[in-house]
């Protein structure tokens, strides 16, 4: 059988103060996480040819297996990173580079058609490749779950066209429970019969699970002291959530993985170890 196929961005994360380049993006944060525990997939994404190596040399130490066409013309995406005195990350000038073309070549539509699972980070081009693929009927024999991130660009309109084409939707929610979006997520997850996660960071993780009888469940998160940065936990959580629901899709059991992916990730000064980008 043909491995999961992960789909998203990688980008190069600038830290301003420190004038230091590290290969990031949500994506390749993913592929990190998956390779250590041992999970095999096959990454789909793009970076540009101005700083290729700085992605291929990461894939090769960490054993990601990318498919040939990763390496476009032009800039990669980057995004300026700056922690601030609490620990909190802030980020700003968003370059697309060769994401704000991107579309999947036929080969590596081919690989999407065939996987059992795909996992898409929903940036503004991805999501229109899902689109695009689902219109088509490409995605019909495939298990699709998705990553809203803080759905920042997103109406509970749109949400619900996309959810239309994926079985199951992770949101990192930064905002009150109560607030009128999450309502409508909640509508929408249970009037299509879909697998929702909110993750409210240490607030909690709510399970919104329309796939037979609606089911609400909210899990309490044990707040930790915040040693390195909280940048990467959205990543770790996803990672690990997924790993572990694949198995057997025990989404208590996800979710407990996910909480615990998402805490390791707290005593990390960026969203990876040190490790990560040295060894």
């Amino acid at each position: 059988m043909s491995p999961p196929v992960l789909l998203g961005p990688a980008s190069v994360d600038r830290y301003v103060a420190q004038g230091v380049e590290l290969p990031g993006g949500g994506a390749l944060n993913m592929a990190y996480h998956w390779s250590r525990l041992g999970l095999p997939f096959h990454f789909l994404t793009r970076v540009g040819d101005d700083h290729a190596e700085l992605f291929l040399s990461f894939m090769r130490r960490h054993g990601i297996e990318h498919s040939a066409s990763v390496v476009a013309h032009g800039p990669s995406a980057s995004i300026d990173i700056v922690i601030e005195d609490d620990r909190q990350p802030f980020m700003d000038h968003f370059v697309e580079g060769v994401w704000s073309d991107f579309r999947l070549t036929v080969d590596e539509e081919a690989l999407v058609r065939n996987a059992p699972r795909l996992h898409v980070v929903l940036v503004e081009a991805v999501a229109a490749e899902v689109h695009r693929l689902g219109d088509a009927g490409a995605l019909a024999d495939v298990s699709v779950s998705g990553d809203f991130l803080s759905f920042r660009h997103y109406t509970v309109e749109r949400f619900a066209a996309t959810m239309a084409f994926l079985d199951v939707g992770i949101i990192g929610w930064p905002g009150a429970l109560d607030d009128p979006v999450v309502a409508g997520v909640r509508e929408v997850a249970f009037e299509l019969g879909k697998l929702v996660v909110v993750t409210l960071g240490s607030r909690g993780v709510l399970v919104l699970d329309g796939r037979g009888e609606p089911d609400e469940r909210f899990v309490a998160v044990q707040a930790l002291p915040v040693l390195g940065t909280t940048v990467g936990c959205g990543d770790a959580f996803v990672a690990a959530f997924l790993a572990r629901w694949w198995r057997d899709g025990d989404v208590t059991a996800a979710v407990e993985s996910g909480k615990a992916g998402g805490a390791a990730a707290t005593a990390w000064l960026r969203p990876l170890p040190d490790d990560a980008y040295t060894s």
